[in-house]
């Protein structure tokens, strides 16, 4: 998802100026972006966003008024065929706000404290489609979970239950693709086929499956893209 330039437009929303401002530093220094717009709450984002056709929404969760949360699930709602893909930015990883930030539609959670060029590559795996979690999110989404048999598993080749443990660690595809040494295009292929043979309808679901089956195993501290 990027303009006739190759640029992704994003709409950066946060309460606090400072973080705001600093946000909107970041962007318009890195190559390929282009701030599309800054706004203070959640109400100014949904005016803001059918106003500017951001690419990609960064989106402070906890906003007095309107909050994030709500406002992605407007924005994601009102967009149209193709609205924006709306990243999340969170201070904390509670486990009812990731979970309403799914349901609301979020492409993509990072912590607050993510380093700028994790942040940069977050904004271009989630314009280019893909769902993106911080690995301390992942955890806490699979903490509760102990592995199970899942026999649809069996059905998956060597390749495919590779690229289901790298979805479960939390790696974008074009992360995924550097470490196998493969293209995007057929990591996409993998994932799809996973996501078809295991019965799987969204990214978050194959990190839960993953976690499931024992592809990947919870530890006590968050884990680290590789």
């Amino acid at each position: 998802m990027r303009d006739n330039g190759g640029r992704i437009r994003v709409l950066v929303v946060d309460d606090q100026v400072l973080i705001r401002a600093g946000l909107a530093a970041l962007l318009r220094a890195a190559p390929g972006i282009e701030v599309a717009g800054e706004a203070a709450d959640g109400e100014q984002a949904i005016t803001l966003a059918a106003a500017a056709c951001p690419h990609v929404v960064l989106m402070d969760a906890h906003m007095p008024g309107t909050d994030g949360i709500s406002a992605a699930r407007q924005i994601i709602a009102t967009g149209g065929v193709d609205p924006p893909h709306v990243l999340v930015l969170t201070t904390y990883d509670i486990d009812k706000h990731i979970y309403a930030a799914l349901r609301a539609g979020a492409r993509g959670i990072l912590l607050k404290n993510t380093p700028p060029e994790r942040l940069l590559a977050a904004i271009a795996a989630v314009a280019g489609g893909d769902m993106l979690l911080a690995p301390p999110i992942v955890h806490r989404l699979i903490s509760g979970y102990a592995p199970q048999p899942v026999p649809e598993l069996q059905t998956l080749t060597d390749r495919e239950r590779q690229v289901l443990r790298l979805v479960g660690k939390g790696m974008s595809n074009t992360q995924i693709a550097a470490h196998l040494i493969i293209t995007e295009a057929t990591v996409k292929t993998h994932i799809n086929r996973t996501m078809t043979k295991l019965d799987l309808t969204s990214r978050a679901q194959a990190v839960v499956a993953a976690y499931e089956s024992g592809l990947v195993i919870p530890t006590h501290e968050p884990q680290r893209n590789s």
